[in-house]
Order: C-alpha cells, then sequence, then structure tokens
C-alpha cells in the first residue's frame, strides 16, 4: 500500500493509531502531537504516560489498524490523515481538527469553494423544492453542497447538486448508508459526488455521532444554510457551530404558524443572512466576509522540551479547576508558570480523568 502526502507512511499510520486509542480526542491528539513532535513519538509515549496517570491507556493494535485500512481501501476509499498536503485547509484550521478522515468518491471537491445545505428531516415539499433549488443554483455558480444525506432537506440539497458535486460527511463509516431509505442516493453520491466520514469503516452511527459530523459539514464549508428547522435541531446546532467557526450563517424564513420555520425565524433574529434566493448567499460570499482564513496550518512539530510533569504542580492545577472553563493561560499566569508546562500537566490530568481539554485553549474539572 502506498500512502500518499508529505508524512511517512509509518507517521500515518501512527496519527491513525493514535486517534482510535480510547479516551484520545481530536483535543487531546493535538496536544500529544504538540507535546511529542509526531504520532510515532507520541505512541511510544503512552505507556510511560498511562504509568504515570494511573489509568491503562493502551494504543490502537496495529492489527486493528491494519484491517481498518484493509476494510475502508476495500470500498474503494481514501484514507487522509491530519498533516497530509491533500487535507481540507479549512478543516486544518479548527480547534481542534478531526485527525483523521475517510473519503471516497471524488476528493478532488473538497479543494473548491464548499456550501452546506441543511434542514428538518420531516420538511415540507416546499422546503425541499427550495433545498434542491439552492443547492442546484449554487451549484452552477461553482460551489460544491456539503450535507449529512438525511431525510428530508440533506437528501434534498444532494440530489440538486449532484450534477456540479456534492459531499455527503456521515455519523457512521463511510459504508453506513443511513437513513436506508437513502441507498440509491448514497450510490450516486459515490459515482458522482464524495462520501466522507470520520468514523472507522464498518461503524454504525449513534447519536454521539452527529454532533461530531456536524462539526465537520461546517468546518469545510464557507457557509451554511438552514431551510427549516424547528427550535430543537440538529441543524441549528450545525448554525451555532458554524458562527463560532467564522463561517456565514444564512436561513430561509417562513411562516410563524409552521414549527419548522421558527428556528430559522429565529436564526435571523440572531443575525444570520436572510436567504430568499441563490443570490442572498452569492452577494455575501463574494463580498467583503467575516471569515478569516488562517495559513495553513502545519501539523509536523518540534517537541516541546517537557519530559516529565512534577505532582506538586499537577495538584496545584487541581486546586483551581472547576466545572467551568478556563483558559490554559490564566492558569499559566496564575501559577506563574510556562504555559507548555501548564498543557505538559493539563495533558496528563486528561488522560488520568482528572481534567477535560476543550476547544479555544480552554480546560475544566473532567
Amino acid at each position: 500500500m502506498t500512502l500518499s502526502g508529505a508524512l511517512s507512511e509509518d507517521e500515518r499510520r501512527a496519527r491513525l493509531r493514535l486517534a482510535r486509542t480510547s479516551r484520545i480526542g481530536p483535543v487531546t491528539f493535538a496536544e500529544l502531537l504538540r507535546r511529542y513532535g509526531s504520532a510515532e513519538a507520541a505512541v511510544e509515549a503512552l505507556p510511560a504516560l498511562s504509568r504515570r496517570s494511573g489509568r491503562a491507556l493502551d494504543p490502537a493494535s496495529l492489527s486493528d489498524i491494519s484491517a481498518e485500512i484493509e476494510r475502508g481501501e476495500a470500498l474503494g476509499a481514501r484514507l487522509l490523515v491530519l498533516g497530509d498536503e491533500t487535507w481540507p485547509a479549512r478543516l486544518a484550521a479548527l480547534d481542534p481538527p478531526p485527525p483523521v478522515l475517510w473519503v471516497m468518491g471524488d476528493a478532488t471537491l473538497l479543494t473548491r469553494e464548499p456550501i452546506a445545505i441543511v434542514g428538518a428531516r420531516t420538511a415540507s415539499v416546499g422546503g425541499q423544492r427550495i433545498a434542491r433549488g439552492l443547492a442546484t443554483r449554487l451549484g452552477e455558480a461553482g460551489h460544491v453542497i456539503v450535507s449529512g444525506m438525511a431525510l428530508g432537506i440533506d437528501g434534498a440539497a444532494h440530489t440538486g447538486a449532484l450534477a456540479s458535486g456534492t459531499v455527503a460527511v456521515l455519523g457512521g463509516g463511510i459504508d453506513d448508508i443511513y437513513p436506508s431509505a437513502h441507498e440509491a442516493l448514497y450510490g450516486e453520491i459515490v459515482q458522482r459526488g464524495a462520501i466522507m466520514s470520520e468514523s472507522p469503516p464498518g461503524t454504525r452511527a449513534q447519536a454521539r455521532d452527529f454532533p461530531r459530523r456536524n462539526r465537520i459539514i461546517s468546518g469545510l464549508s464557507l457557509g451554511v444554510v438552514v431551510v427549516e428547522a424547528e427550535m430543537r435541531s440538529g441543524s441549528l446546532i450545525t448554525a451555532r457551530l458554524a458562527a463560532e467557526q467564522g463561517r456565514e450563517v444564512f436561513a430561509v424564513p417562513g411562516s410563524p404558524l409552521d414549527p419548522r420555520a421558527r428556528g430559522t425565524n429565529d436564526l435571523i433574529r440572531q443575525g444570520a443572512h436572510l436567504c430568499e434566493e441563490p443570490d442572498d448567499v452569492l452577494r455575501v460570499l463574494n463580498g467583503p466576509r467575516s471569515l478569516f482564513e488562517p495559513p495553513r496550518p502545519e501539523w509536523s512539530h518540534t517537541p516541546t522540551s517537557v519530559d516529565e510533569v512534577d505532582e506538586s504542580l499537577i495538584a496545584r492545577i487541581d486546586a483551581l479547576l472547576s466545572p467551568v472553563p478556563t483558559p490554559r493561560d490564566e492558569l499559566a499566569r496564575a501559577l506563574h508558570v510556562d504555559v507548555a508546562l501548564i498543557s505538559a500537566a493539563l495533558l496528563e490530568m486528561t488522560l488520568a480523568g482528572r481534567a477535560a481539554l476543550l476547544p479555544g485553549g480552554l480546560v475544566s474539572r473532567a
């Protein structure tokens, strides 16, 4: 097997292995890379970290990683790991980015300018027509349409964009056709678009997987268009994530008599762009954007000089933590300790289950 990108094959496999290790999420993954400089070094360090934390922390087995890669290849899918030259730039800029992705279909679509269209699963006929029309027109304008392949608005958006390019981000593995009613649509997207997932092939989607999927949908995109959403819906979570990531948020207004319009109308009240036609989206995206595109991050690091963390420092940090998230910079100032030492201590506390590393440089008591 030949693995693409600037990273060595051993490092790519080590990054997949680290990402699949129990209790290592995207934030901890990024911290381990920063501390040890590479996934290979981080995997080697895990047994010592495990002994110091007092909790078993065994890296995912090489046999499991080989089996995952073989299954993905058998499906015709491509593995991307954080740091690959082909890794989507907008996802690399997230804090934190997902560590690995599986892509099946046309991976070049990820290099174009995506727009997400999401909305209610129990969508009205009118809402589905709007979503299809927006997807078709925005696709004709050169944009790739991203959605989650759910029933309702998602399915209509994918259908409208099949001719121009669409990406379906799944909660389960790339071979998890959910809902089963979209089996034919799934097949068309594989042939004419791309399927993407953070989960290993063969994984069946669970409720906890969909917020991670939504974060990738918004993170890939220049903006998110919401077409119909009740007040408590996953589409509003996607819109919130988009706003936090600096993406543009658009909402299609609807009748106050329809519960499916309450979420979109509320987004407009909160400052989302009103969207009645594709030009409403194109005017915003072609004008001055609120999205700041940072330079492509480097995910190869020089290891920090921290070897072992003094238990007394861990105790002092532990005394300052609470369930309320706190910036690690504030902990460094309060304790008059270099932030690299604070980060190293917090990493060990997280692996021991005593702290929770959060996006944005925040930390809380676990």
